[in-house]
């Protein structure tokens, strides 16, 4: 008899470890808007973000990573396709632009029909997939942006939620009458988190996890906050007194030896900023960042409870950076440092590697393989972007990939090159200027070194860098 009990105690413990491996892994994604790295996990002084430090705890917090283009629509085509913005051919907002058969900006499809996005690909390999909220930066009906069209492609099951912050909008105090979304605007609003549409979303969200727990599945978040109108209920504003914020101090001369291409990003509008706007609107961006943090905490709270967390990775990102008065500029597009640089939580479960940072530059584009990878899934040879697993398992591995981020206004072009010491940025190939800046010794990004005759050779070598990533 014991042989044969041996036989079956050892085919029972095969099979367990079979079964085992072929678990998959979850992927929880969740994607703030408009949100720079004024979180606490990145030092920022008044930032109260209780949940996001929690998760930045349980894994690895890049500190240099960046979009490839600081406007919503390039930037999530960019990352959820994989590829860079000249490949998509998405560089506007939908109403920016009146171009491609879809109305405003074109769809990525009209150039890459036979794409297969970052959900797709989860859902050509038997996962449940669906999205809650702002992905792509179609179907936005909420007021927050444009609407146009989503990719059905990329998704299973879709739910657009839509809260009283709409409503309220006669009460939202705006730099530009009638004009929330593009504009500095905010209202400390009356009424719980759950009635906001982060509130609602969070909530379809969590009703979401609970229906496709038994499943492998592929969840995408997208929160509207911290994206103007900075609106978020009135408790959250009172967690930073005016008396406690600290405004950028800006130079006279801050503009001296920089291209004019560099602050076309600043509107008209923002002329009429007094320091008491500039502390409010500052005020109401951190209110709507605490108030966007305590939403993910319900998510990741009810991941822990459902007993999902050890089988599900989860990735925490913004479409782009922000200004708030650096360099005199408010809000996106720009290619300085604030702009261009958004935070990036990768939890992998089980890892041995928690509350770590790497100090390494990554992309948004390496969401898309890394994802793939940690979830052992084959993905498209055509991705720009690569696998971060190298720096999940080891965060100062060798790691010899700087970022690009570019951007445009009319027929002005503007790709920046960031290394872990530099950022180097040319405009229209450096006919209308470059801009080199020093990080080790000028982290804000304040003096132009493109003219100092000690910084040529740097400058031709970004330079060909640069054009050969381009090239690839």
């Amino acid at each position: 008899m014991r042989p044969i009990f041996l036989t079956l105690f050892l085919f029972a413990c095969s099979s367990a470890f079979s079964l085992a491996a072929e678990t998959k892994k979850n992927v929880l994604f969740i994607i703030s808007d408009d949100l720079n790295n004024s979180l606490g996990c990145y030092g920022h002084p008044l930032a109260k973000t209780p949940n996001l430090d929690a998760l930045a705890a349980r894994g690895v917090k890049f500190e240099k990573a960046y979009c490839q283009f600081p406007l919503c629509s390039p930037s999530r085509t960019s990352f959820l396709t994989g590829r860079r913005p000249d490949i998509t051919g998405v560089k506007t907002n939908p109403g920016q632009a009146n171009e491609g058969k879809f109305g405003g900006t074109p769809h990525f499809r009209e150039k890459l029909p036979n794409t297969v996005t970052l959900p797709e690909l989860f859902i050509k390999n038997g996962y449940s997939v669906a999205r809650v909220g702002k992905l792509y930066h179609y179907n936005v009906p909420n007021g927050i942006g444009t609407s146009g069209l989503d990719d059905p492609q990329s998704w299973e099951k879709v739910i657009n939620p839509k809260g009283r912050d709409k409503d309220d909008e006669p009460q939202i105090f705006t730099l530009s009458k009638g004009q929330f979304g593009g504009t500095l605007s905010w209202l400390a609003a009356e009424g719980k988190d759950e009635e906001q549409t982060d509130g609602i979303g969070a909530t379809e969200a969590i009703k979401l996890l609970n229906q496709m727990k038994d499943k492998p599945f592929f969840l995408a978040l997208g929160l509207y906050r911290p994206h103007t109108p900075y609106v978020a209920p009135k408790k959250y504003f009172e967690l930073y007194p005016l008396d406690k914020i600290v405004l950028p101090t800006v130079s006279p001369d801050h503009k001296i030896g920089v291209p004019n291409a560099a602050f076309l990003s600043f509107k008209k509008e923002e002329e009429t900023l007094t320091d008491d706007l500039r502390k409010k609107a500052t005020q109401a961006y951190l209110a709507s960042i605490s108030f966007m943090d305590a939403q993910v905490g319900r998510m990741i709270n009810e991941l822990d409870r459902l007993k999902l967390a050890d089988d599900t990775v989860i990735v925490f990102t913004s479409d782009h950076g922000y200004h708030m008065g650096e360099h005199g500029l408010w809000q996106k597009r720009s290619i300085f440092e604030e702009s261009a640089r958004v935070p990036l939580i990768i939890v992998n479960p089980k890892s041995k590697i928690t509350n770590a940072s790497s100090p390494r530059t990554v992309e948004m584009l390496d969401i898309y393989p890394t994802l793939a990878d940690l979830c052992s899934l084959k993905f498209p040879d055509y991705l720009d972007g690569k696998s971060l697993k190298p720096l999940l398992d080891n965060t100062s591995s060798s790691w010899d990939r700087p970022a690009i981020t570019q951007t445009m206004f009319n027929k002005i072009q503007g790709y920046s090159l960031r290394t872990e010491r530099f950022r180097y940025t040319e405009w229209n190939n450096g006919k209308e200027g470059v801009q080199l800046y020093d990080h080790t010794n000028d982290p804000k990004e304040l003096k132009n070194l493109a003219a100092d005759p000690q910084h040529q050779n740097t400058i031709k070598d970004l330079s060909l860098i640069l054009k050969k990533r381009l090239d690839k």
